[in-house]
């Protein structure tokens, strides 16, 4: 009866210690994302920023990562934090260049900022105090969540050496860029996540498809529903993600952990990038070594891709502020003077 008894308290402690484990977190969030569970993109930013989060701030805030479609569709992150049905989302703002373009300067575009620029240009900048102006028109705090380095342009079962290889391109595509591919180039681009991608490619679907860096599309198994892989990714020289939350819900937490989580997305941002850069010298290698054609352009056309990309951003920020909205023409004389000065000033660097 004792031992009984013992073994009850035991089970009874053992209890309570659980109990005190699962309520440990003063904060809890469902955090859904744009792209599958196991994709580079949800373990090398939301899952590590969830472990950074519960790192800095000893267990009191919990991030529960969720792949797309779980909660809410690929496409629909931001408007599911809007509406209020999860508390935080993390997505990319090139889902919301069609609703407000000056989204694109963020989402990384032809022409762009490559990753080191953007980087300083975000934290050293100003450029992260200017995308918080942007969601705070929504609502909404964002933190950054996510850096990477510069895409493959396209997997392709057709080779593109020039611009006329790109007319009637069918091209899985979005943001800046499929706005650029059809009214610049003539080709034909369409929207699908991440998720359809490869099936679409592989069933001829689309004559070619850009996702993301070299490393990234390696799981997707793109290369092996297409021959052709074409570099650099002019159409994307970096991008950045975020988690969005709705701003009264920040403003509830506790000051010493907004601290402890914007810290926490900071390195998160600054660690996937790095991780980026090494993942991806090993995937093109993997790339050259296989079935593959790894076609490389021209500096000419990179220039004139280059130059599509810088042309239509500036237009529909003239556009923009035409019609009273200002804020992307301003976004953007930032953004291109500190462009222009990294550019002229950084020649004392050594660059490899």
């Amino acid at each position: 009866m004792k031992s009984m008894l013992k073994a009850s308290r035991i089970a009874g402690l053992f209890l309570l210690c659980g109990m005190a484990s699962v309520q440990a977190a003063e904060i809890s969030w469902r955090v859904p994302t744009s792209v599958p569970e196991g994709s580079p993109f949800y373990q090398n930013f939301l899952e590590r920023f969830a472990q950074n989060v519960k790192l800095l701030t000893g267990d009191r805030v919990e991030i529960q990562p969720f792949g797309a479609g779980v909660i809410v569709p690929a496409l629909k992150v931001f408007e599911a934090v809007e509406t209020g049905v999860v508390e935080a989302g993390h997505s990319t703002s090139s889902y919301l260049v069609n609703q407000d373009p000056a989204n694109a300067v963020f989402a990384g575009y032809p022409g762009g900022m490559g990753p080191d620029a953007y980087r300083v240009w975000l934290y050293e900048g100003g450029g992260k105090e200017k995308l918080q102006e942007l969601r705070s028109k929504s609502g909404l705090k964002t933190m950054i969540v996510g850096l990477g380095s510069t895409e493959v342009l396209a997997h392709a079962n057709t080779p593109i050496r020039n611009a006329e290889d790109l007319k009637g391109l069918k091209y899985r595509t979005s943001g800046a860029w499929a706005d650029v591919m059809k009214d610049y180039f003539g080709a034909v681009p369409t929207v699908v996540p991440a998720g359809d991608t490869y099936t679409l490619l592989q069933r001829k679907g689309v004559d070619a498809v850009e996702w993301a860096t070299p490393s990234s599309n390696a799981p997707e198994g793109f290369h092996q529903a297409a021959k052709y892989i074409v570099v650099p990714g002019v159409h994307q020289p970096t991008f950045m993600w975020e988690v969005v939350l709705k701003q009264e819900t920040w403003d509830k937490v506790p000051a010493d952990l907004q601290k402890l989580i914007e810290a926490a997305a900071d390195l998160t941002t600054h660690q996937s990038l790095d991780y980026f850069y090494n993942a991806d010298i090993k995937a093109m290698e993997k790339y050259r070594q296989g079935r593959n054609e790894v076609i490389t352009l021209d500096p000419a056309f990179i220039k004139q891709l280059s130059d599509a990309g810088n042309d239509w951003i500036h237009k529909k920020a003239d556009a923009q502020a035409q019609a009273g909205n200002d804020y992307m023409k301003n976004l953007l004389v930032d953004y291109d003077g500190f462009l222009n000065r990294w550019r002229s000033e950084s020649d004392y660097l050594i660059r490899d």
